[in-house]
């Protein structure tokens, strides 16, 4: 039986992303639509959204629609936008006073006003489209207020009456925190008992945490981090709000679109290649090592690394690990992204210092990224957390072999290689700390030498499934226990 799902993103691969919440939004409306479901998904209309080429067309009953936040009166329109690729249809939520800035999120004062806005516009569609969803899918703190608001604000209109609600968590590092001040604002006049008393004390209101209070069904992005995220180490603060409520929370591991990452159809590389075609492989890290000015010598591994440069992907432990390993260790390394100011410094000097060795791209190309993970045969993930992770199953396809900690979604995704048994699909390491990560890289780069056994370990993590085929219908087993009356 198809259902009726309301999602609301603040982002969505391909018009608007930041992170893995991006991809997931886009493969929720791509597969549960090919799957025959109705979900209809709102996003908000960032100018920095590309439209040009896309068919969209505006919604007429939904110009200028008023909503007031507060003390403040603002109006949005709606436009439909089709998925490329897809016969889904989403909407984008334009109103130029909260999303025409330079980039997807700000450290403006209104900043969750902009996401309030988003939530709201979000039921008032609904109801000016008399569509009733079953399932009300919210994500990440943006939208965390709708399952509080689904039982108070907007509890009158019978359209959802049956609605059930569903929060997920992709990464509980960012829960939007403000003042209490803003109360006013969030419940929009239904009663102040409602928020979280504590902090509210405390004076400020987590906004993420209402949505962990008060949907019907709490997931997240894999198995293992639904589990650490329910002890201090890894819940934020929020670990009690989790544990209180460990019987409504599900971890479901991300999925792959194999139509956009595959080295058989990968559109971004010259030849394709499978586990059979290995030899491609080998001749297309050459041509990217003269590309890239890297050195080639026999048995000399690539080791690639495609990441936001943050501190929750283990860069801190690599400052003191890499330059110890180029001087002891013969390999290349190809690092492709941007973020925190000491590791953009870190590999920039680490280039200089290793002409022929190591390439640095401070910054994000779709075309880079592809070639790094068709070219390495290594692929290096030492996350102090990881919700999931996507990097790690894209190598497992492209038969570079992942060198990841044991957390999260890594810890589900990838299998530590056992020589003896010929069994695993990568390399693990449990500690975070230099020592760990030093060790993993280096048993990779000696397994590497043993041709027999690195053949294996590559063609068991090329024969690995995680498309998103799979992993959608978790998704709608949990909508339709949800759905029941």
């Amino acid at each position: 039986m198809p259902l009726k799902i309301c999602c609301i993103s603040a982002e969505m691969t391909p018009f608007a992303k930041a992170g893995g919440l991006a991809d997931v939004s886009g493969a929720l409306v791509k597969y549960l639509r090919a799957a025959g479901h109705d979900i209809r998904l709102f996003l908000p209309g960032y100018s920095s959204i590309k439209r040009e080429g896309l068919e969209r067309y505006p919604v007429e009953f939904l110009q200028d629609v008023p909503v007031r936040i507060g003390a403040l009166d603002y109006k949005f329109s709606v436009e439909t936008v089709r998925l490329p690729g897809s016969q889904a249809f989403i909407y984008l939520i334009d109103c130029p006073a909260m999303y025409a800035r330079p980039a997807l999120y700000t450290q403006d004062p209104d900043e969750y006003r902009r996401f309030l806005l988003l939530t709201h516009a979000a039921f008032l569609c609904c109801q000016r489209m008399g569509f009733a969803p079953q399932i009300l899918h919210c994500n990440d703190w943006h939208t965390a207020m709708a399952p509080l608001w689904l039982r108070s604000i907007y509890r009158w209109d019978a359209l959802f009456a049956r609605t059930r609600s569903v929060m997920t968590i992709h990464n509980i590092g960012y829960q939007g925190v403000v003042g209490a001040v803003a109360g006013g604002e969030l419940l929009a006049g239904a009663g102040i008992e409602l928020l979280h008393q504590e902090e509210l004390r405390a004076g400020r209101i987590n906004m993420l945490r209402h949505g962990l209070l008060y949907a019907d069904l709490l997931t997240t992005v894999s198995p293992s981090y639904a589990r650490e995220i329910q002890t201090a180490e890894y819940g934020m603060g929020l670990e009690d709000t989790l544990r209180a409520r460990s019987d409504s929370l599900l971890g479901i591991l991300n999925g792959v679109d194999y139509e956009e990452w595959d080295p058989r159809v990968d559109r971004y590389l010259p030849r394709h290649f499978g586990a059979a075609q290995l030899g491609v492989k080998a001749g297309l890290k050459q041509e990217f090592l003269a590309r890239l000015g890297l050195a080639a010598a026999e048995r000399r591994p690539l080791v690639g690394m495609v990441s936001r440069l943050a501190t929750q992907k283990g860069f801190d432990l690599l400052i003191d690990a890499l330059p110890e390993l180029l001087a002891t260790r013969d390999f290349n390394l190809a690092v492709l992204g941007t973020g925190e100011p000491q590791y953009e410094a870190f590999f920039t000097q680490l280039e200089q210092q290793h002409p022929g060795r190591v390439y640095f791209k401070c910054g994000y190309s779709d075309e880079l990224a592809h070639w790094i993970e068709a070219a390495s045969d290594l692929f290096l993930m030492p996350s102090h957390y990881e919700p999931c992770g996507l990097n790690q199953m894209y190598s497992l396809r492209y038969g570079t072999v992942p060198i990841v900690r044991r957390t999260g979604g890594l810890a589900d995704s990838v299998q530590h290689f056992d020589v003896a048994t010929g069994t695993g699909t990568g390399i693990l390491f449990n500690d975070y700390n230099e020592v760990a990560v030093s060790w993993a890289i280096g048993y990779a780069l000696d397994l590497y030498q043993q041709k027999g056994a690195w053949r294996r370990l590559v063609q068991n993590g090329m024969a690995q499934d995680f498309s998103w085929n799979r992993q959608i219908q978790r998704y709608v087993e949990a909508y339709e226990r949800l759905a029941q009356p």
